[in-house]
């Protein structure tokens, strides 16, 4: 080696190779924290993941029977069962999906002080396990609804599949802006439960959008929840054609909060983490 000369320094690795690991890395807290969240929500509790089969279907049954007992056949097809399940299993993607999502930095508090692990990893845990869990429990009630019942069904599966990825990145985009929130505004959490308790019922879970008087169905389309209900039920009856519906409303409904809220987290998580 010459005089004023430095040894050879070993060449940084590649950019593809940085982000292989860097995705290997994150694939792996994600999966982490994902089989904690398992493991607390459904390991510690009696039944464990019965119990989210059993909650939707218990609401569906007392809501179908009492509706049985008010109207000779429901608002479409023959099954009180079907109409209600293609209702409420649907908006519990949106709300139940949204509410954890919403959690996420008071859950994993403690665990966002270890190197590694970063708040977009609490979020992503909760949202993927939430779309397994209504996937699942959507596919057990809705076909044993059909199996019990011996329904026939002519299915499109395409709006069904939209209504819940719809349903999924609305409760995402709500989410992401109330994880702020929450942490934010101490009593964000009463006002929300407040504003959302009767959210099932202007959301198209009971009624159809077109049964309601002219006034409502004015006001109420600005709730993009009655939209996905809408999509849900034109997948599963064939004679449904809903004309109200509007993706790109739904959408911009969910893009917004969305990019807001991840906005808002990234500026301000070590300040929320440390209130």
């Amino acid at each position: 080696m010459s005089a004023g000369s430095y040894p050879d320094l070993p060449a940084a690795p590649p950019a593809p190779l940085k982000q292989h690991r860097q995705s290997y890395h994150d694939s792996r807290v994600i999966l982490a924290l994902v089989m904690r969240e398992v493991s607390t929500r459904f390991g510690r509790t009696p039944g464990g993941f019965i119990w989210a089969i059993v909650q939707p279907l218990g609401q569906i049954i007392v809501l179908g029977f009492a509706f049985s007992l008010l109207a000779r056949n429901p608002a479409l097809g023959t099954s009180f069962l079907l109409f209600k399940g293609t209702g409420i299993l649907v908006f519990q993607a949106f709300k139940g999906t949204s509410n954890m999502v919403g959690k996420s930095l008071s859950y994993s508090n403690k665990l966002l002080s270890y190197p590694g692990v970063e708040w977009p990893h609490a979020l992503l845990a909760r949202f993927l396990l939430n779309i397994f869990v209504n996937a699942v429990v959507s596919i057990l009630i809705l076909s044993g609804i059909v199996v019990a019942e011996g329904l026939t069904l002519i299915m499109d599966w395409k709006p069904i599949f939209l209504a819940y990825i719809l349903a999924w990145t609305l409760a995402f985009g709500i989410g992401a802006l109330n994880c702020y929130l929450f942490e934010r505004v101490d009593i964000w959490s009463n006002i929300w439960g407040i504003m959302t308790g009767p959210l099932m019922i202007v959301s198209g879970v009971i009624l159809l959008y077109e049964d309601l008087p002219s006034v409502a169905q004015e006001i109420l389309w600005y709730n993009p929840l009655l939209h996905i209900t809408g999509l849900m039920r034109e997948g599963f009856y064939s004679t449904y054609t809903p004309g109200y519906i509007s993706v790109p409303f739904v959408l911009a409904c969910s893009l917004i909060p969305m990019v807001l809220g991840l906005m808002l987290v990234r500026k301000h998580y070590l300040y929320l983490l440390n209130r």
